[in-house]
């Protein structure tokens, strides 16, 4: 046998580098919890089927003279659960703050809110079974801060209606909880296209009505929401009927509407409680409206005075404002002979305000006379020309 070479460890040769192309570490971060996931589904679950549970509002008819060919109806909303239109919004605002993950087992939902939207979302916090704080101002209505009690919710009350924004947010942030911000996911929470929204429901039960396409829906606007999902859901059907907003007095929403003025602002609180804001919320559409009224605070009052002597139905004023507008629309029409429907909402119940809209001793303190504007319907009513 032969010697074998030696070949020294540091001469031995090497394999040539693969060269590829360099793979970043992937970042993964996985915050699945089955925990929130299985609260999330039964939370969801009891919305829902509060909606189930729910049968739909009256439509009804407000008594004129036949030979006129005109029918006036009123959305009853004051059935719902919590007595009010907001109860809508309220169901639309939980499912969207719930799908999107902003409500939170343990975490307080906080709302600013004039009242009625208040009521409502603690009704939906109870039965999810999370905190509720409303922050509203000092002159809501006891009956509204006793009743947002009774569903478990807690009252931030504060001196003026323009300060409930920055005290909520600044709550949510402090709490670590969700503000809910009607007055800018309004607009947005809602499916305007149908699923039994308010518009759908309103032509539904006009369907075998003497005149099922309304010539005018007349609505009123807190945040906006349901004159944006009425206007939407008719576009959408490509219905005629047009839309009608009435905004009360120490409401910035007619002045931001006539003047294309987003910015506008007004410097105190609407009295009609419900409807009228100090600033153009995000949630009001003006494009997608026809027409807004101007309505006097003593009109909105009268009306809901004569409408209790009509139906047998206390309401509060805000269902007033949209009542003298409608009935108004109700006297252009009969003026120029056109035949058709109306439509206008019950907002709330009356119940509510028996201290202030039914009673003379705050008409009075707040130096209201109602007996002109009243006077006005009750003579339009019996067959007399409008002077309103």
């Amino acid at each position: 046998m032969g010697t074998q070479p030696i070949v020294e460890p540091d001469r031995a040769p090497k394999a040539e580098p693969v060269v590829g192309p360099v793979v970043e570490p992937t970042v993964d971060v996985d915050r699945s919890d089955a925990e929130y996931r299985s609260w999330l589904k039964e939370a969801v679950r009891k919305v829902q089927a509060d909606a189930n549970r729910s049968a739909d509002t009256h439509l009804l008819r407000f008594p004129l003279p036949a030979e006129w060919g005109i029918d006036l109806y009123l959305k009853d909303e004051s059935t719902h659960p919590t007595g009010s239109l907001k109860h809508r919004l309220a169901r639309s605002l939980f499912l969207y703050g719930l799908c999107n993950g902003w409500i939170r087992p343990g975490k307080p939902v906080i709302e600013a809110s004039s009242g009625s939207t208040a009521v409502s979302e603690a009704y939906f916090a109870q039965l999810v079974g999370v905190p509720f704080v409303a922050v509203m101002a000092k002159s809501t209505s006891q009956a509204k801060i006793d009743l947002i009690e009774f569903h478990g919710g807690e009252c931030h009350l504060v001196d003026r209606s323009d300060e409930v924004y920055e005290a909520s947010a600044r709550l949510a942030e402090e709490t670590g909880g969700h503000y809910m911000d009607q007055f800018t996911y309004a607009e947005r929470a809602t499916d305007w296209r149908g699923n039994n929204n308010i518009a759908e429901s309103i032509f539904a039960q006009l369907r075998l009505e003497p005149h099922p396409e309304p010539a005018w829906i007349v609505a009123t606007a807190g945040t906006g929401g349901t004159s944006a999902t009425i206007a939407r859901y008719v576009h959408y059907m490509q219905f005629d009927t047009r839309i009608c907003v009435a905004d009360p007095e120490n409401s910035c929403f007619f002045d931001g509407w006539v003047r294309h003025d987003p910015d506008a602002v007004c410097g105190s609180g609407s009295r009609i409680e419900g409807i009228g804001r100090p600033r153009m919320e995000p949630s009001f559409v003006p494009g997608a409206i026809d027409r807004m009224m101007k309505v006097p605070d003593a009109a909105s009052i009268a009306a809901v005075r004569v409408l209790d002597g009509v139906l047998g139905r206390k309401a509060g004023a805000s269902t007033g404002t949209g009542l003298w507008s409608a009935l108004r629309i109700v006297a252009e029409m009969r003026a120029a002979g056109e035949c058709g429907s109306v439509v206008t909402l019950i907002c709330d119940p009356g119940d509510r305000y028996l201290d202030k809209y039914y009673a003379d001793e705050w008409l009075a303190g707040e130096r209201i006379d109602i007996a002109p504007h009243r006077a006005a319907l009750e003579s339009f009513l019996a067959g007399g020309a409008w002077t309103g």
